[in-house]
């Protein structure tokens, strides 16, 4: 009897390891409720439901002959077009349709522009804490993920000094996260215009990753100046995501903005791994775009409002410390320095019915932090945290 595969399959698959979020969800099962319902911080998941006309949009898509048909590989004209005129309009610049390509999801997005840009044995710089998807995603690609180091008295912000050290002949390109996952750190624009200098002045692109844009602080309007002139077209490749801004993350779908040619190029790999991007949401978002926007402005100030009821309800607990909080999460300092994040995450999910990802999770040197989603449950939630986290013993 033989206790494996009779043949092996690609080394770069199996020495990754498997997705952290189901490992962590499964401490659960061993939750006695003694401290009430359990409460799930553990993955960015919109804590509201869909507009009630965007459902109803999209379940007349869904129900349509045309809705179930392929689609064009970059993405429906419709949403291209709304799409391309919010990113001018946001970003006061210049973005054609042919310059965005629709995907199923900001992962997938990711994993075509990582594969666009370098190949086995290249290297990308990766802001640590990192979002686990992405290294994950670097691995299996055989491109080395470099840590660029985000240090708690810097905000959790990356500096330009550190990443001018790192690159070499091997670097392809510098990925920024803001607002990041993990830290929920928002960059300020002189740094990212920093950065997209560095990238031009060094021949390699800068990826920014803009998934949780919709949730920036109030009155914090545009991310950055980077698409105000075309010179932008040589050095940047921006990844978005549909989910959390619509609260629709089952219908995957995200985008990549580039220069028209580079998109050309990432249609190729689309081709392969999506044929085509899902077409439900693609066909109500042109409304929603327009439509839903006080909606989205709602919802924005909702969030900003848990992050500061997170905040309120720890601030009894200066044992724990809040290092960084913003748009969907915050990263916490746990009480116990000589031990695990992972043992920590574990207590606090069978214990005390308070589930969120260990920092080991996210990166070398992370094993002092936990990372709370704090988009996933309303304020009076959140309001309840204080006695689960209070005198918890390891």
């Amino acid at each position: 009897m033989t206790s494996g595969p009779a043949h092996s399959i690609n080394p770069l698959v199996a020495d990754v390891g498997s997705p952290p979020i189901p490992e962590a969800q499964a401490w659960t099962r061993r939750y006695d409720g003694s401290y009430g319902p359990l409460i799930n911080l553990s993955q960015a998941v919109p804590g509201n439901a869909p507009h009630p006309e965007l459902l109803e949009r999209m379940a007349a898509i869904a129900g349509s002959p045309t809705g179930s048909q392929y689609g064009p590989i970059n993405g429906d004209a419709p949403l291209k077009e709304a799409y391309a005129a919010e990113l001018s309009r946001i970003y006061e610049g210049r973005i054609e349709p042919d310059d965005t390509a629709v995907t199923a999801g900001c992962n997938m997005a990711f994993f075509a522009a990582m594969m666009l840009l370098a190949h086995r044995g290249e290297a990308v710089l990766l802001p640590t804490p990192w979002y686990f998807n992405h290294q994950m995603s670097l691995d299996m690609l055989g491109i080395e993920p470099r840590p660029l180091p985000c240090r708690a008295e810097n905000g959790f912000v990356p500096r330009i000094e550190d990443a001018e050290a790192l690159i070499d002949d091997k670097v392809r390109a510098i990925v920024l996260v803001t607002p990041n996952n993990p830290t929920g750190a928002v960059y300020p624009a002189h740094m990212i215009e920093s950065f997209a200098q560095l990238c031009r002045r060094r021949g390699i692109y800068l990826v920014i990753d803009e998934t949780y844009r919709d949730f920036l602080p109030q009155g914090m309007n545009r991310p950055h100046g980077l698409f105000t002139g075309d010179n932008w077209r040589d050095t940047i490749i921006q990844l978005y995501s549909f989910s959390k801004s619509y609260a629709i993350p089952g219908h995957r779908t995200g985008a990549i903005t580039a220069d028209a040619q580079l998109i050309e190029q990432i249609a190729k790999i689309l081709d392969c791994i999506q044929i085509c991007p899902p077409r439900t949401a693609q066909g109500a978002l042109p409304w929603a775009i327009d439509g839903l926007r006080d909606w989205r402005e709602d919802n924005r100030a909702e969030i900003n409002r848990r992050a500061q009821v997170f905040q309120d309800a720890l601030a009894p607990l200066p044992e724990w410390t809040i290092e960084s909080v913003g748009a969907y999460f915050a990263y916490l300092r746990h009480p116990f320095p000589e031990r695990q994040a992972q043992r920590v995450a574990e207590k606090l999910a069978t214990e005390r019915g308070v589930l969120c990802l260990p920092g080991s999770y996210f990166g070398p040197g992370q094993e002092r932090h936990l990372r709370v989603a704090i988009a996933n449950v309303g304020a009076d939630v959140l309001n309840g945290l204080t006695e689960r986290f209070r005198n918890l013993s390891l």
